[in-house]
């Protein structure tokens, strides 16, 4: 850790973090859940809110993709995803859903504005954002792809979108 100029997690809760929430709605996969939280802490998110079916840490099967982001990562729980995304727009977070549909913009058009709080919704592994909580959302964003399949892993979409914000915001954080 030394020679990687790791912080601990004590140091890494004292640190700016990027004015970002991810939102997970029904992620059924604990592997998945666990390599978003890794992914969180690599870039510095501000905060993870579990939503609906989303399983919780402590737990076996997200420790071995997460190897202890857990622990330093910010997470809430939340019975229903809209619960969150209403919580989240009372408190100024634009919502933006991370989904295929009709008007979305490409990730790499979405610059955020330097005074922007923004969550990501991540959908479920088979039906991507409920219905509900895109009829909530304030924008859609999705990564163009190329191939014969028509989406991402969750967990590989977050890690692309989460690294887009970062290059994004880095000039404006000290990060």
């Amino acid at each position: 850790m030394d020679e990687l100029n790791r912080v601990s997690v004590e140091k890494f809760n004292q640190l700016d973090k990027l004015p970002v929430i991810c939102i997970l709605d029904n992620i059924r996969s604990q592997h998945n859940i666990g390599s978003i939280f890794r992914t969180s802490d690599a870039f510095r998110i501000r905060e993870i809110f579990l939503c609906g079916i989303t399983a919780t840490p402590p737990n076996r099967e997200i420790n071995k993709s997460a190897l202890g982001a857990t622990e330093s990562v910010k997470w809430q729980y939340f019975d229903d995803t809209l619960l969150a995304v209403e919580q989240l727009k009372t408190e100024g977070y634009k919502i933006i859903a991370v989904e295929q549909a009709a008007g979305s913009i490409i990730l790499e058009e979405y610059i955020p504005r330097p005074d922007e709080k923004v969550a990501l919704v991540f959908g479920n592994e088979v039906n991507g954002v409920s219905d509900n909580v895109m009829d909530m959302v304030d924008a859609c964003i999705e990564i163009p792809q190329f191939g014969t399949k028509h989406s991402f892993n969750v967990s590989v979409t977050a890690a692309i979108v989460l690294y887009q914000f970062y290059i994004s915001s880095k000039k404006i954080l000290a990060l």
